[in-house]
C-alpha cells in the first residue's frame, strides 16, 4: 500500500557560523502516514516538530535521509503540488477580501479560471465565511483568518494538508469549527498532518500520533492504544443505583482485581464551555 508520507532515516544538523558545536534537530527519524489518515505530531518547543514539517514541505533539506509524498521524492515539483499548507503564523494581504484572497491563491496554484469561481464559492461555504466573502481581511477575527487560511490551503484540492498549530489563538467555538472541518476532510479521504500543542484537540481528531522530544520519536501509534492503560479497565454506567454499585464493589473485592476509584464521569472543560455557550444561543 502506498503511503502518503514516508520519512526514512532523516537527520537534520544545524551548523552555526563561529560555533564549534552543531545543533541536532532530528535524529534518525522514521515515520509513515497512511492516505486518508489524520496524524498528530506532538512535542515540546524545540522537539523538532517545525523542522520535520519544513523538511516534508521541502523548505529545507535533511542532512541525511529521504522523504517521499505519495511515492514521489518530496523535492519533485509534482509531489509538492499534492500539498496544502497552513503555517502557524500565516501572512495575509489584509487589504484583500476573503473571495479575492482565494482567487489570488487559485491563480498561484494554477487552477483554471473556469473552475475558480465555483471552487471559491465552495470553500467559503465549507469554512463558514460565505457572508464575509466581500469583507476585507483587516476586519476578520483570528478565527476567521485561520478559516480563510484553511480555505487557501485547500484551493487546489490537495491530497495532503499540513497544519501547524491551526487553532493557535482561536476561541473554543472557533477551535471546534476547525476540528469539525478536519474531520470532514478525513471523511473525504484527505490526509492531514497536524502539529499542535493542544492535546485535547489532537485527541479529538487524530487517528495516530507521534511524540517527538529532542529530535527523537519517542512514542508513535494509534491514539487509543497509546492512551489505554494496559492493566486497567474503566466502566461508565448511567442511572446505576447505589445497590448495584455496592454489589459490583463486593464482587470485585472477592476476586484478585482491585478497585482503584469510584467516581462520577466528567466532561472536559472545553465540553462544558461549548455546552453552556451553545445552549444560550437556542
Amino acid at each position: 500500500m502506498q503511503t502518503a508520507i514516508r520519512i526514512s532515516h532523516v537527520t537534520k544538523v544545524y551548523r552555526a557560523p563561529f560555533r564549534r558545536r552543531a545543533t541536532v534537530a532530528l535524529r534518525d527519524l522514521n515515520l509513515e502516514i497512511a492516505p486518508g489518515e489524520v496524524y498528530g505530531l506532538l512535542g515540546p518547543n524545540g522537539s523538532g516538530k517545525s523542522t520535520t514539517l519544513k523538511i516534508i514541505l521541502s523548505l529545507i533539506s535533511p542532512t541525511r535521509g529521504s522523504v517521499t509524498i505519495f511515492g514521489r521524492d518530496n523535492s519533485v515539483v509534482a509531489a509538492r503540488r499534492e500539498i496544502g499548507f497552513l503555517p502557524e503564523n500565516a501572512y495575509f494581504h489584509k487589504f484583500l477580501t476573503g473571495a479575492e484572497t482565494l482567487r489570488f491563491h487559485a491563480k498561484l496554484s494554477g487552477l483554471p479560471r473556469s473552475e475558480t469561481r465555483a471552487r471559491v464559492d465552495e470553500l467559503l461555504a465549507t469554512v463558514g465565511l460565505t457572508d464575509a466573502r466581500d469583507a476585507r481581511l483587516s476586519t476578520y477575527s483570528k478565527g476567521m483568518l485561520q478559516r480563510i487560511g484553511l480555505a487557501q490551503a485547500l484551493i487546489h484540492n490537495p491530497k495532503l494538508l499540513v497544519l501547524d498549530e491551526p487553532t493557535a489563538g482561536v476561541d473554543p467555538a472557533g477551535s471546534r469549527d476547525i476540528q469539525d472541518l478536519i474531520a470532514s476532510l478525513r471523511n473525504r479521504g484527505t490526509t492531514v498532518l497536524l502539529s499542535s500543542h493542544l492535546l485535547t484537540q489532537v485527541q479529538e481528531v487524530c487517528d495516530r500520533v507521534g511524540i517527538l522530544h529532542r529530535g527523537r520519536l519517542l512514542r508513535e501509534g494509534p491514539l487509543q492504544s497509546l492512551l489505554s492503560i494496559e492493566n486497567q479497565t474503566e466502566l461508565v454506567l448511567e442511572n446505576a443505583s447505589p445497590d448495584l454499585l455496592d454489589g459490583l464493589e463486593q464482587q470485585i473485592a472477592s476476586t484478585s482485581a482491585r478497585l482503584i476509584a469510584r467516581r462520577k464521569a466528567q466532561a472536559s472543560l472545553e465540553q462544558l464551555f461549548l455546552h453552556v455557550t451553545e445552549s444560550t444561543e437556542e
